[in-house]
């Protein structure tokens, strides 16, 4: 004769239905923070290119945590963002210089017609 015990339904953890949603709310936290960055587009130098075109006029821009000098004079970034209007800027970084710091100075010059940015390394 076989065993005719009644079935036992065992309850139900909650364990992996919280860790799911943790893990959901974790990603959805963790994408909508990353979309309010931008790209930004960074160029090395290059060497060559056309030896009858006039150079570009030169800008030495030195950016470090608290200062920037714009050909060795310094200046805040709103006043460098007035006087760099077209040219060739490069940029050369102190040490201790944040990512954000460059993001600050090179995301008002994207985009000016006739203004190209090189980070040197």
């Amino acid at each position: 004769m076989r065993n005719t015990a009644p079935f036992v339904r065992r309850r139900m953890s909650m364990t992996p239905l919280i860790d799911v949603i943790f893990l959901l709310l974790l990603f959805f936290m963790l994408s909508s923070t990353f979309s309010r960055f931008s790209e930004i587009e960074l160029s090395s130098a290059a060497t060559g290119g056309n030896a009858d075109a006039a150079p570009p006029e030169r800008l030495f821009v030195q950016l470090g945590p608290t200062r920037v000098v714009l050909n060795g004079q310094p200046l805040s970034l709103e006043e460098l963002f007035d006087q760099v209007q077209a040219g060739q800027v490069l940029v050369s970084l102190d040490p201790g210089t944040t990512a954000q710091r460059l993001v600050d100075l090179l995301v008002p010059l994207r985009g000016r017609e006739g203004l190209t940015v090189r980070v040197l390394e």
